[in-house]
This record gives C-alpha cells, structure tokens and sequence, in this order.
C-alpha cells in the first residue's frame, strides 16, 4: 500500500512508475523524486455519469494526478488524516473527505437515496453532505480527512450502531443506514439542542466517525 501516516495531520504516499495516484488539488506539500501532477476532469474511473452526477448536486471536487517516481507528501487544512485499506470491498465516503487515494481503485457516483430511501436523501441535507457520495471499490489505499481525528466502529449482526449524522465520515462494507428523528436526542447523549436526527447503520462492515460536528 502506498500510504504512510507520518502523523496525525500528513500523509506519505510511494509514487511507482506505471501506477497513479489521485490527491485533492493544493494537498501536496513537499515531494522528492521525479513526480508529475496533472489536473484531473473527472477523478479517476467514475466515468462521466459519475462526473455529470457531481456536476448536478454541485459537489465536485477537484482532484489532480500524481505518477512518477518518488515520494509525496500530503496534507490539507491541517486536518487529521485516516488511512483505510480496501481489499475488494467499497468505501462510501465525500468526495471532500478524499485527501489521496490509489489510481487502482474503481471510482463511481451512488445516489443517497439508493441506500435509503427518501431518508437516504433526508440525510444527505442533514448532514450537508447533499445527495451524491463517492464510492471507491477495489484493492488500494485511501487517504481520509476529518476534524479532530477518528474512530473505527465495527458493525455486525441485527443490533445497529448509532451515529451523530454530523459526525459521520464515511462507512464500508454490507452496510444498510436509516435516518430517524429523535426529539431532544442530541439535548441528552449529543452537543445539540431541540429537534434531532440519529443516524442507523446496521449490517457487517465498519462506519468511520470524527470528533467533532464540523463540515471540512
């Protein structure tokens, strides 16, 4: 895997000849090697339908190219950096969350509301997310933003777990969600106050959550 955390808040990636990697536009920070960087229209393998459904909910993010040889490292408004391992599976995560990840791994556009319902849709508002999420299938590295670091939460069985929608990263695996409100939820167990969502996943994978309520 390409990836080495070099701390909390940066990431080194190995550059191999004849292999790419994609990165967040402005994430390099330093590099050593012969590496090239070229803007990337469409971000990888998501087609143009991926990149016409970005293009509608106005969630594009730009990404750029990086190949060579030699090593990279990245960073992006000092936020912390969490490094996932695919091995065959997908990884459904914003596209804003995405600081660099393998040029192997297949990228697509799926719809909330596929995985969900309307409430798949519901959450996509709630958590200012909007309707588009980023999936990433394949056997690769992805190297992943949040606020205030993160937490791994497995998921198995019928018995769900439960998640501030706001504090929601990301998830892998057979995963199902469902979005239910909670009045005064966040007033007891959250840092919010009145009317509230909770977020339900339930399945066999894992859910990544960061500490903190803030968008990127």
């Amino acid at each position: 895997m390409p990836f080495r955390l070099l701390n909390s808040r940066m990431v080194e990636a190995q550059v191999v000849p004849g292999q790419r990697l994609f990165s967040q536009r402005g994430a390099m920070l330093a590099y050593k090697g012969e590496v090239s960087f070229t803007p990337s229209i469409t971000g990888g393998q998501g087609g143009v339908m991926g990149m016409i459904g970005r293009r509608i909910a106005n969630e594009a993010t730009p990404l750029m190219t990086v190949e060579g040889s030699g090593t990279v490292m990245f960073g992006h408004g000092g936020h912390h950096v969490h490094v996932i391992d695919l091995n065959g599976d997908t990884l459904y995560v914003e596209a804003d969350r995405l600081l660099a990840f393998d040029g192997t791994l297949q990228q697509g556009t799926m719809f909330m509301g596929s995985q969900g319902g309307v409430m798949g849709m519901v959450r996509g508002q709630v958590t200012g997310q909007g309707l588009f999420t980023t999936t990433l299938k394949g056997h690769g590295s992805v190297a992943v933003m949040a606020h205030g670091g993160f937490i791994e939460l497995p998921i198995t069985g019928k018995r769900p777990v439960v998640v501030d929608p706001q504090a929601y990263v990301a998830h892998r695996g057979e995963v199902r969600n469902k979005l239910s409100a909670a009045i005064g939820w966040r007033e007891v167990v959250g840092r919010g106050s009145g009317e509230a969502f909770r977020l339900e996943l339930s399945g066999n994978g894992t859910v990544y959550v960061q500490a903190s309520e803030e968008k990127l």
